[in-house]
């Protein structure tokens, strides 16, 4: 559990890393630009569409990138079946999110739950295939994520307990070892969990160049996925926590030599955690330049923008709780300055009626540049009240007040 007990720290206080509808679109054009014939996202909304299993929601929905993909506003994140939340809770959440609320969205990962370990490796994938049994296929969009590069994630299937690399043969593996543990056929959105070069991720600040490595080349990855593409496997391709040059080289690649191109971007983005995306993804990932699509994760930071971690709980409950997994975890999250902001939001939470989960979520949910949010539940109530935020409307004054606190907090759990 070394490599997740760390990552798990810097995803909810450095906020760095971790965290359908046509399915004859086997056919679908392979993943190329469309600049022209998309319209911005924040015009490709539908307000009031028929649910997974026909019930009328006030769900919102959004063109995914480049792809045919009409994703829900809301995409249900699953990385605590298995450890946090037993698989029957698993379904009941897929079961309301689907049912009552009209998502249609999902993300899983072949390394899920977290923290991930030999012992639990796969249960979440277990509790999705469950569900999607009873469920028509292609009413589901389900995305699932390839693990980046790792030499202590040693358990995975067909690793051969050498680590995890994002070569053409482990790409094959893990996508082929995910669709037998999900029990379908195909997988709507497959993506790199994080690069197989060096990135600054877990919290590092600037870029070292003395960790730089070699990696399997873009051309070679995308190659791989053509493959698993045109032989129905995955539908569409998407990463996560990238950078400006990954998404850059991802494109240019694939328009240079006819192979799929990424749709999409799955970084953490929330209240305390914006600058890396406003100041460069922002711009490459624009309708008029990429087209790939934001999946924020963690808009919650880990849960600390619930403001939970402000009150005294009985230790019974809060011991459950992401940041109490760890030794050590809380008593650096309150020596920082993100707990001063959190305490901010939480103010200006409530000055709009809101609860500091619904105002943290509708945040993202605001922004032009996003095309689904990511969230997690681990128990019902929870669900309902961060599924409920996406009806939340943003306005120019909350906007105005969001500011005021930034100018002053700018990605605190950094400092």
């Amino acid at each position: 559990c070394r490599i997740l007990g760390s990552m798990l720290w810097r995803v909810i206080l450095l906020g760095s890393m971790l965290h359908s509808s046509l399915c004859s679109a086997f056919v679908a054009s392979p993943l190329r630009h469309a600049r022209a014939a998309l319209p911005p996202l924040a015009k490709a909304h539908r307000r009031g569409l028929t649910g997974a299993m026909g019930a009328v929601s006030k769900m919102e929905f959004s063109k995914l990138g480049d792809s045919d993909l009409v994703v829900s506003r809301c995409c249900l994140g699953t990385m605590t079946w298995g450890q946090q939340n037993t698989e029957e809770e698993g379904v009941k959440q897929l079961n309301l999110a689907f049912d009552e609320y009209g998502v249609n969205f999902l993300d899983t990962a072949e390394m899920y739950p977290v923290p991930t370990k030999a012992e639990t490796q796969g249960a979440t994938d277990r509790t999705v295939a469950r569900w999607l049994k009873d469920r028509q296929r292609d009413k589901v969009i389900l995305a699932s994520k390839v693990t980046g590069w790792s030499d202590n994630v040693t358990w995975l299937p067909k690793r051969d307990g050498k680590g995890s690399r994002v070569t053409r043969k482990q790409i094959r593996d893990s996508v082929e070892c995910s669709l037998e543990r999900l029990g379908t056929d195909y997988i709507d959105l497959i993506q790199i969990h994080w690069p197989d070069r060096y990135v600054p991720l877990f919290g590092t600040m600037k870029f070292n160049e003395t960790m730089y490595r070699d990696y399997e080349p873009f051309e070679e990855q995308l190659e791989e996925f053509k493959l698993l593409h045109a032989e129905g496997k995955i539908r569409y391709l998407g990463v996560s926590n990238e950078t400006p040059f990954g998404v850059m080289k991802f494109c240019e690649a694939a328009e240079r030599l006819d192979l799929p191109k990424i749709v999409s971007i799955q970084n953490c983005y929330s209240l305390l955690n914006r600058v890396d995306y406003e100041t460069g993804l922002q711009e490459v990932c624009l309708p008029q330049n990429t087209n790939v699509g934001l999946l924020p994760y963690s808009p919650l930071a880990g849960g600390v923008l619930s403001g939970k971690y402000a009150v005294d709980t009985p230790e019974e409950e809060s011991s459950k709780w992401r940041l109490n997994l760890f030794t050590g975890y809380m008593a650096r999250y309150k020596q920082s300055l993100a707990a001063e902001a959190v305490d901010l939001y939480a103010n200006l939470a409530k000055k709009y009626d809101m609860t500091p989960s619904e105002f943290a979520i509708a945040f993202c949910n605001s922004r032009p540049f996003v095309t689904s949010t990511i969230i997690g539940a681990t128990s019902i109530p929870q669900l309902k009240e961060n599924i409920g935020a996406f009806e939340k409307k943003w306005t120019d004054e909350m906007e105005a007040d969001v500011d005021e606190i930034f100018k002053k907090y700018k990605d605190p759990s950094k400092v």
